[in-house]
């Protein structure tokens, strides 16, 4: 057990077992506060009617499989493929910026350059969808993640619930405002899924989906930059450097280190007893799975609720360190600035370095 009293689950077929047997451990709890939150941050969330209803990440049985047919269509390969050149584009750009501001200011922060540009713009195109100003959006995701997945105080909690009502208010305006049209949201509505059940898909899409690819491409960076091999390789191109130290992270450190399941049923799991009721914490990433050849594929989840933008994020994180790499090619001219443990983020379920800041 640890301090979320929850079983800790890591051995890797253990964890692959659990996600494969729908029947006895369901998502039900996979956005539920881990921090119970106060009546007043309750009330600041009710006013606005924020709702997160099962869909999709915390839902199971066969609406689950209807609904996420239709969004898995707008992450097929063909369209992710598409938008391959779009990722380099923005990234390059990006990474550019970086060079741009090291050369006059001599510092620069590569998660709030590279790291924050991509995944937001991606996902918007992707689910044609205009999402709101990049550092709103930022500031939303950031405070939700906390909000569901950190240990706020209860002071603490209505900062973040004003925050997380006023995302939910823009994206229910948006819900509606989407109604005939082609995007995610529309065809959503289109299917006859009810205006809350999209709303909470879209909540959970856009706050944990793009905002954890930000959060992957910065721990990629911060640790790429302290090996200067693999910095080296990436910024000269060469084959497989860059995939293959994402893999590694994915494995080892991905953002999204852990995910919640609950027993329906009194059970058995390896050595486990585990009855009805029970909540377990699937780990998902750590130095466990280094040597893991498809340890990478378990920060995406497994089987029916295998991260939809598994290929998205990799291609994105891939591209992000091979573009910035060739931005700043010569790692001996940087200096990396050490994020320490208080500026991590550190949530039960996601993880990585605030900053990823360089200096000449």
């Amino acid at each position: 057990m640890n301090d979320t009293a929850l079983l800790s689950v890591a051995e890797p077929a253990l964890v692959r077992e659990v996600f494969e047997r729908t029947e006895h451990f369901v998502p039900s709890n996979a956005l539920t506060a881990v921090t119970e939150l106060s009546p007043q941050a309750l009330r600041i969330l009710a006013r606005e009617g924020f709702a997160l209803p099962p869909v999709l990440a915390s839902a199971s049985g066969p609406e689950h499989v209807r609904v996420r047919r239709i969004v898995a269509k707008f992450f097929s390969p063909a369209k992710v493929g598409a938008v391959a050149q779009s990722i380099r584009d923005i990234a390059r750009s990006s990474a550019r910026l970086s060079a741009d501001q090291l050369a006059a200011q001599g510092r620069s922060d590569l998660a709030g350059t590279v790291a924050a540009d991509v995944p937001p713009r991606i996902m918007g195109t992707l689910l044609g969808v205009a999402l709101p100003d990049q550092r709103l959006l930022k500031i939303w995701s950031r405070d939700s993640l906390e909000l569901f997945w950190g240990w706020p105080d209860q002071e603490r909690q209505l900062q973040l619930a004003q925050s997380a009502a006023q995302f939910y208010a823009w994206l229910r305006d948006s819900v509606r405002h989407a109604q005939g049209q082609q995007n995610l949201w529309g065809v959503l509505g289109a299917a006859g899924v009810p205006e809350r059940e999209i709303c909470s898909l879209g909540y959970f899409l856009l706050i944990a989906g793009q905002e954890t690819t930000c959060l992957l491409i910065q721990t990629v960076l911060y640790r790429a930059l302290r090996d200067p091999a693999i910095w080296e390789a990436c910024a000269r191109g060469s084959q497989d450097a860059a995939h293959n130290f994402v893999r590694r992270v994915l494995a080892t450190e991905s953002s999204v280190h852990t995910w919640r399941r609950a027993v329906t049923e009194d059970t058995e799991l390896g050595p486990h007893t585990l009855p009805a009721g029970a909540e377990i914490l699937l780990e998902l990433s750590g130095e466990h799975l280094a040597t893991d050849p498809y340890g990478h594929k378990l920060a995406f989840g497994h089987g029916l609720h295998r991260c939809l933008g598994a290929r998205l994020a990799e291609m994105e994180a891939v591209i992000a360190l091979e573009e910035t790499a060739r931005a700043l090619p010569d790692p001996a001219a940087l200096a990396v600035t050490e994020c320490p443990e208080s500026r991590w983020l550190r949530l039960l379920s996601f993880q990585a370095p605030l900053k990823v800041e360089v200096q000449s």
